[in-house]
């Protein structure tokens, strides 16, 4: 009989707390977690409960004495996969605790790209299982069976998935309430609105002979504004033509 399995944990008894925005994690190491994610601010919500991580050793669900957990593909080539009946085991277990409408996310180099978007979407719901690959992938029946939505966070391959499932959380769990010192931080920066975000300055008004732009000191917020917009603009149009078209898409104007 497989022994009763007590993953590693970042979770609370509190029913107050038990409502707050969820992660599950199921790795071959959970050692790596929380990793960033217990530093700054994500750091800071994750000891006052605005958030909550679950890791699941993929390991504890493996196969035979030395708990197996991949196998040579079917159909010849190099490297190995990750099990379906491994896989399976260890996504029954995490998605015990999960609510429904909490998604199971597989990090991936072929998945749907990562965007701000989705970090929105995530932040809006109760929670996410995140599996983290390994090797040459996973088992595609394990992938069909559970419905699960394969996520990118760009045209690169890692060594594994642990680094995108932190990316993919912070960019998440900043997004959460209370999260943010100042709520109007999450609303002016990079994406929020589909463009880069403008430049910004600080003190030394004078830096090697290199001056604050004037309209940032002339405490005429409306002028402030409409330079902020216009160098965002600019920046979006030259560094990234992907966003800027869509942009334009939206607002033509």
């Amino acid at each position: 009989m497989r022994p009763s399995l007590q993953p590693r944990s970042l979770m609370t008894d509190d029913p107050e707390l038990a409502r707050a925005w969820r992660a599950q994690i199921i790795t071959l190491f959970p050692e790596a977690f929380p990793g960033v994610l217990g530093l700054s601010l994500t750091g800071t919500a994750l000891k006052n409960g605005l958030w909550q991580m679950h890791t699941v050793g993929l390991r504890e669900f493996g196969e035979g004495k030395h708990r197996n957990v991949d196998d040579t593909p079917a159909g010849g080539g190099a490297g190995m996969v990750l099990r379906a009946d491994v896989m399976g085991r260890a996504l029954e277990h995490a998605r015990a605790t999960m609510p429904p409408a909490a998604p199971i996310l597989y990090l991936s180099p072929r998945g749907r790209p990562f965007d701000q978007a989705m970090a929105r979407d995530l932040a809006r719901r109760p929670g996410a299982t995140l599996i983290c690959g390994r090797f040459e992938g996973m088992d595609q029946r394990v992938i069909d069976h559970y419905g699960i939505t394969e996520v990118s966070i760009g045209d690169y391959v890692l060594t594994g998935g642990e680094l995108a499932a932190q990316v993919l959380l912070d960019a998440t769990v900043r997004l959460l309430p209370g999260v943010l010192g100042n709520a109007d931080s999450a609303t002016e920066e990079s994406f929020s609105d589909g463009l880069l975000e403008h430049p910004q300055y600080t003190r030394p008004a004078d830096w090697q002979g290199l001056p604050i732009p004037p309209v940032l000191l002339s405490g005429n917020h409306g002028e402030i504004a409409k330079w902020r917009r216009a160098e965002a603009e600019a920046l979006t149009r030259e560094r990234r033509p992907d966003l800027w078209d869509a942009y334009q898409a939206r607002d033509p104007e």
